[in-house]
């Protein structure tokens, strides 16, 4: 199955919509106007059932196949929200927003699961059911959990669920996916160190934060080298360093210190927030002043299924010829909590030579379209085929 002719015939209309979403970027669970024109599109299509709201602005829509024997639902999902970045690709159809752009292509995705609802509303040729699912929050507001903790998985008796993203560097229209775990638990870390102040010329009568933190940050990154083991991914990544003072001769009377955590498995995580509440009471005794962490957990781990991702790969292959394994990515994914009500997979599109994501440069590459469009069609008729 390569890619489907209609969806070379549709991809100038597809384009349009997904050029559109661009212009006009909404962050988080801001994403009125897109939730609109998502659920008009659906509507338009003519499919059976359009719901919105669901994990507050979220929006599912419900395709029916030809017939029912197989008694099958399966959910497509795509997120809709765009990131805090101001663009610069001087783009014609550029952001209208200031600070607000989709700069890791949740436009395309949406745009494609759109491409992909018209043609299976016009087609029907499957047996069984298609949930398409259109999540705001991907990007730190966990919309992924919201749309479950809302009941949706019960609600439309969802069996498999399955979400696609574009990956720059990787050639346009082919695909890569690996089983078991794939993107990484997200935490996040913020510590006080509290010591005592004075005078920078007079050291000794002080509790010195500045010496007290550097040295925990330092001791910080023998999670990953010294309590991992060493095939098992950690990153530990100190992004903040705040003191309470911004004078040049004052030693300050507290530092705070904020990063993340990126692991792959569930002991590597608890591992690694029980060392870094150890490493830094420990460090901040030594030299007499305390440490206050707060640690919270944000993603959980993303972890496909093995046999839905051999089914995701078949399907891939199908349409580009190949399908490669894909690497691990430290990066967060809030499909993890649709894959831990669910069964399913997540696979990766080339968006070509472009821009990393997250970067105020970075397009989502229209070429893909079509790749993609197929891939969600081919998921729907190959794992429901008609009767």
């Amino acid at each position: 199955m390569p890619v489907k002719n209609r969806f070379a015939e549709l991809q100038e209309e597809i384009t349009a919509w997904r050029r559109d979403l661009h212009e006009n970027p909404e962050i988080l669970f801001e994403t009125h106007r897109t939730s609109a024109l998502v659920a008009d599109k659906l509507k338009e299509f003519g499919c059976d059932e359009i719901v919105t709201g669901i994990g507050r602005t979220g929006v599912v829509g419900v395709i029916k196949g030809k017939s029912d024997t197989s008694g099958k639902v399966i959910g497509l999902r795509a997120d809709m929200d765009a990131l805090p970045i101001h663009e610069q690709t001087g783009l014609e159809y550029a952001s209208k927003t200031a600070n607000a752009m989709h700069a890791c292509g949740h436009d395309g995705h949406t745009a494609m699961l759109l491409g992909a609802a018209k043609y299976l509303s016009e087609t029907r040729n499957f047996d069984g059911t298609v949930v398409v699912i259109f999540q705001p929050a991907e990007e730190g507001g966990g919309g992924g959990k919201e749309m479950c903790d809302d009941g949706m998985m019960e609600r439309w008796n969802i069996q498999e669920v399955y979400g696609m993203h574009n990956w720059p560097g990787k050639p346009i229209g082919s695909f890569s996916i690996r089983p078991g775990a794939f993107f990484a638990a997200t935490d996040t870390f913020d510590i006080t160190f509290e010591g005592r102040g004075g005078h920078a010329a007079k050291p000794h009568e002080t509790i010195d934060t500045t010496v007290m933190t550097a040295q925990a940050v330092l001791a910080l990154q023998t999670i990953a080298s010294r309590n991992a083991d060493p095939v098992d991914r950690v990153v530990v990544s100190v992004t903040s360093f705040e003191t309470s003072s911004k004078a040049f001769n004052v030693i300050p009377q507290r530092v705070q210190i904020k990063g993340t955590v990126r692991t792959m498995s569930k002991e590597m995580r608890d591992l690694a927030e029980k060392r870094i509440k150890e490493i830094c009471a420990g460090v901040a005794a030594t030299f007499g002043g305390t440490a206050d962490v707060t640690y919270n957990r944000g993603y959980p781990v993303m972890v496909n299924h093995e046999e839905q991702t051999e089914f995701a790969a078949k399907v891939a292959s199908d349409i580009s010829g190949n399908c490669d394994e894909a690497p691990l990515v430290m990066g967060g994914e809030d499909f993890a909590y649709m894959l831990e009500e669910r069964p399913g997979a997540y696979i990766l599109v080339g968006n070509g030579d472009s821009a990393d994501v997250h970067h105020p440069e970075y397009n989502f590459n229209d070429e893909a379209i079509p790749a993609g469009c197929s891939w969600w069609a081919g998921i729907v008729e190959q794992r429901m085929p008609a009767a």
